[in-house]
């Protein structure tokens, strides 16, 4: 196996997949990384068994072959490197030799047969979606994935298409995100994944703020994103999600209107001195005036009014402030809404501006 190549078009491709190369491995063959050459490409592998990576390069190969080497060592010798360097790479033996300039590494190799690989993906639907489309749909709803929580299927995102929509949700049993966008697909039912947390933060890294369209591939078991030079696989939870329509509740005649950017601010001073536990924070909400009042274990107090646009019932709830931060860090709207019904019910947070997104916290008590 021998090529030339130059650093910049090795170091991208390496960045790319990288995230999927475990810190802490138990087998071997997972800190590595599959190089393919092939008579007109460079292919590079990288999994943790959970998620797989792979990225191509259009080259002239001098000597194909296909090798496993080191990922991270291999990725620092890239990154060490001059900018306009010019990288000699074959191997001999069980070693990868690595020359640029005056400069010379030798890599401890595997065999490629070593490298292991996901399970064969059978195809069950397919769809285009734009970049930006898809990353906007994650980034404002993978922040309520709950965290190795016992309830496995809730440690994911789930993706959803039925005909002429795809949605993503994410609960974690105490708040939900919702997102909705418009699909140009048929399909006779409806289908839904859960992909895990790592895949999904993954993907999010991976897709760009771009009009470029990806081709999603769902099947019995994976999630397959068709990027330009880099294909992504997850694993898929095998689990059932919750209904998550009857968490939704109907809007309500007590809404409350603010401006985002001020309403953030206002829970930023009073979660100052909130419980740094429970996080906890009580609203009071009066005829265009909300209250926000918090306290902690010290008996210290913050007591702070935000004029809003109000005309319902007078209503105390409490909330855990940090759910409500990550819903206004969520969106750049100018405008926030929020439906109630009673104290003892959920709160239905919604932007104006962005009708396909919808968010719901579960009130705690204080």
């Amino acid at each position: 196996m021998k090529f030339q190549i130059q650093r910049e078009h090795l170091l991208d491709p390496l960045q790319q997949i990288i995230g999927a190369v475990e810190k802490k491995q138990t087998m071997p063959a997972l800190s590595t990384i599959l190089l393919n050459a092939e008579a007109q490409s460079l292919i590079l592998t990288a999994t943790d068994l959970e998620i797989e990576l792979r990225a191509h390069v259009d080259m002239v190969i001098d000597e194909p072959g296909d090798v496993s080497v080191p990922a991270r060592k291999l990725l620092d010798i890239c990154k060490a490197l001059p900018a306009d360097a010019q990288i000699q790479f074959s191997v001999e033996g069980n070693k990868a030799l690595i020359r640029s300039g005056r400069s010379r590494f030798t890599l401890v190799t595997l065999p490629a047969s070593d490298f292991p690989s996901l399970d064969k993906i059978e195809s069950q639907f397919s769809f285009e979606i734009s970049q930006r489309t898809l990353r906007d749909m994650i980034n404002k709803t993978a922040f309520a994935m709950a965290q190795q929580d016992v309830r496995y299927y809730l440690n994911g995102l789930l993706f959803e298409v039925s005909t002429r929509k795809i949605r993503t949700v994410a609960t974690d049993g105490h708040r939900l995100a919702y997102a909705e966008k418009d699909l140009e697909t048929e399909i006779s039912d409806i289908k839904q994944v859960i992909v895990p947390r790592k895949g999904v933060l993954e993907l999010q890294r991976l897709l760009a703020d771009s009009e470029d369209t990806v081709t999603v591939l769902l099947a019995n078991n994976h999630l397959q994103v068709e990027l330009d030079n880099t294909r992504f696989t997850s694993k898929l939870i095998d689990g059932r999600f919750p209904d998550y329509h009857r968490v939704i509740p109907e809007t309500s005649d007590k809404l409350l209107t603010a401006d985002r950017e001020s309403l953030k601010q206002a829970l930023i001073r009073a979660s100052i001195l909130s419980n740094e536990k429970y996080r906890g924070i009580r609203l009071i909400l009066k005829e265009n005036i909300l209250q926000l009042e918090a306290q902690n274990p010290d008996q210290e107090e913050a007591d702070i009014d935000v004029e809003v646009e109000y005309n319902g019932d007078e209503i105390e709830i409490g909330f855990n402030v940090n759910y409500i931060l990550d819903v206004l860090n969520s969106s750049d709207s100018e405008t926030v809404q929020s439906s109630l019904r009673d104290s003892n019910s959920s709160c239905l947070l919604t932007f104006p501006d962005q009708p396909d997104y919808q968010y719901v916290i579960m009130p705690m008590r204080l």
